[in-house]
């Protein structure tokens, strides 16, 4: 994917606009932020299935180490965490999503049954606004089997979930007391898979994860919500819905499917804050994409492709998570095997150049997350049952370790919530 040089100055002005007013707003957060008084919590997803509960297929989950949802509070100057409680789940709540209100919390169960059958399952808790303590409100069925990714529609009407191993994704509609209904419409993904080995594979990759069948992991809306995206990894592509917002129903949008590189292996993506850029990171082709994105048709034109790991590379990778920095400024993007996070400033054009790559001080970090403040990331290193907390340099977008491990098992996903608010 060539990436075009005639820049008009017209387009600069206006990129570079747009970056400076993403990073006002998140000035502006910041500061507000920073004025809280109340707790800090945070919530960690763990996987936490007992051996016999753990997939044929799965090649990265070490079964059992974890307990199911940690809960702690956090030091806002430091970063430390000091546990404040675990809600105890076997059933691997592997990713969590918080309600704009902070009152109820929603986690993917990957390696749930339902009724004896081999699917997945979607928990709701209540929230403590006192303590950040968690209550079981109800449990549903999701949709497909293995479901590994979950996040609020802006409406706060609705739940996505994306079902790994089942391949499909499902939207299920949230009640006005927190609980979850049963699903509103669920599609199962399908088309040609992808081959084993990934076009743009780093030399003497041996990265062969997910092209055996459909495998849907990640699901999210646009920042209006009138359209929703997910990804599959096994057919290396992006679908694009539009949301009907009345009954909760996926659409297919005009430009409903994009392709990327056969066996790259699409996982997860964010959203610039100024909406018009989409990054897409690919587990095995270890690469980011950049996309225009047409917030009218939700229609999205690749524009740039590099690399997630350091000139010169050659060996096995899997890619895992990707976030865009609130200012908008930078990107960072995780390596699993080469055991790094990859970071990249944001031209005023979307454009991406590397900066840096930093050991995550563990092996095989699954996901990061930014404190609310944007100045430290915490790491999730799956294998080695810790989270690594780093400082941010907001200038540069760096990272420095603070030399604070958090020992969690298998964590895999971290939100936080700020209790003063």
């Amino acid at each position: 994917m060539k990436v075009p040089t005639d820049n008009s100055r017209r387009s600069f002005l206006k990129n570079s606009a747009a970056l400076a007013g993403a990073g006002a707003l998140a000035m502006n957060f910041n500061q507000a932020d920073a004025a809280s008084t109340g707790p800090l919590m945070a919530y960690v997803g763990t996987f936490s299935s007992p051996l016999k509960d753990v997939l044929p297929t799965q090649v990265d989950l070490p079964p059992g180490n974890g307990q199911g949802i940690h809960i702690f509070q956090v030091d806002r100057a430091t970063g430390a965490m000091t546990p404040s409680g675990i809600v105890e789940l076997g059933i691997s709540p592997s990713c969590l999503a918080l309600n704009a209100a902070g009152t109820c919390l929603y986690s993917a169960n990957e390696t749930d049954r339902v009724g004896g059958q081999r699917e997945g399952s979607v928990s709701a808790f209540a929230i403590s606004r006192a303590d950040g303590s968690l209550k079981l409100l109800n449990k549903v069925r999701s949709g497909g089997d293995g479901p590994t990714y979950v996040s609020l529609h802006p409406s706060g009407r609705f739940l996505l979930v994306a079902n790994y191993f089942g391949g499909s994704v499902a939207v299920l509609p949230i009640l006005p007391d927190g609980r979850l209904g049963e699903a509103t419409d669920i599609k199962q993904d399908s088309g040609k898979i992808g081959p084993a080995r990934a076009t743009n594979a780093p030399k003497g990759s041996f990265a062969f994860s997910g092209h055996d069948r459909t495998h849907a992991h990640m699901i999210q809306a646009d920042p209006s919500g009138q359209f929703v995206l997910h990804v599959d990894l096994g057919l290396d592509q992006i679908f694009v819905w539009q949301f009907d917002q009345q009954n909760g129903k996926l659409l297919p949008a005009r430009d409903h499917i994009v392709k990327l590189p056969a066996g790259d292996g699409p996982r997860h993506f964010h959203f610039h804050p100024n909406g018009r850029w989409f990054y897409s990171i690919q587990e095995e082709g270890s690469n980011l994409v950049l996309f225009d994105y047409e917030a009218a048709t939700g229609k999205l034109s690749a524009r740039q492709t590099i690399s997630t790991l350091p000139p010169g590379f050659a060996g096995s990778n899997f890619c895992s998570e990707i976030l865009v920095s609130a200012d908008g400024r930078f990107v960072y993007a995780g390596n699993r095997l080469h055991d790094s996070i990859g970071i990249f400033a944001i031209g005023a054009d979307g454009t991406l150049t590397h900066v840096a790559d930093e050991w995550t001080r563990g092996n095989y970090p699954r996901s990061f997350s930014f404190n609310p403040t944007g100045d430290l990331l915490y790491c999730l290193n799956q294998r080695a049952d810790n989270i690594a907390i780093f400082r941010v340099d907001i200038k540069s977008g760096q990272l420095k370790f603070t030399g604070q491990y958090v020992s969690v098992g298998n964590p895999s996903h971290m939100l936080f919530l700020d209790l003063g608010k």
